[in-house]
């Protein structure tokens, strides 16, 4: 069992930067693969970026290469997500997720952790 926690989200004009942090707590992420999602009103949970259990590999959606970048921390046991040249279209709530499975299927299955979220504003 783990428990995440995502934290770093706020109020941002276009342009701007956050980092999102993701602390866990019961078990160590080294053995998970993790993910970030958002979901903004009114829409689905939309796949953000992953990266692998060594932290070694990592991917991201089109809409956020180039600006977003995911990294872990063993012993720090969080994961991130900087996010620079914000866009009103980010604007969303912001979850971290972990997984047993490989990176490419972190969110996939009802077995995977999730955090409660963290709210992105990105004003224009």
């Amino acid at each position: 069992q783990v428990q995440l926690v995502e934290s770093g989200g706020g109020l941002v004009q276009a342009g701007g930067s956050l980092r999102l942090s993701c602390a866990a707590s019961g078990r160590t992420l080294y053995i998970y693969s993790m993910g970030w999602f958002r979901q903004a009103p009114g829409k689905d949970r939309e796949f953000v970026a992953a990266i692998s259990r060594s932290g070694e590999i990592t991917n991201g959606a089109d809409s956020v290469k180039g600006r977003f970048t995911i990294s872990r921390d063993a012993a720090k046991n969080t994961v991130y997500l900087q996010m620079n040249s914000l866009k009103p279209e980010d604007t969303a709530v912001y979850h971290c997720a972990a997984s047993k499975l490989p990176w490419v299927r972190v969110g996939e299955t009802s077995n995977d952790y999730w955090g409660q979220g963290t709210q992105v504003t990105v004003s224009s």
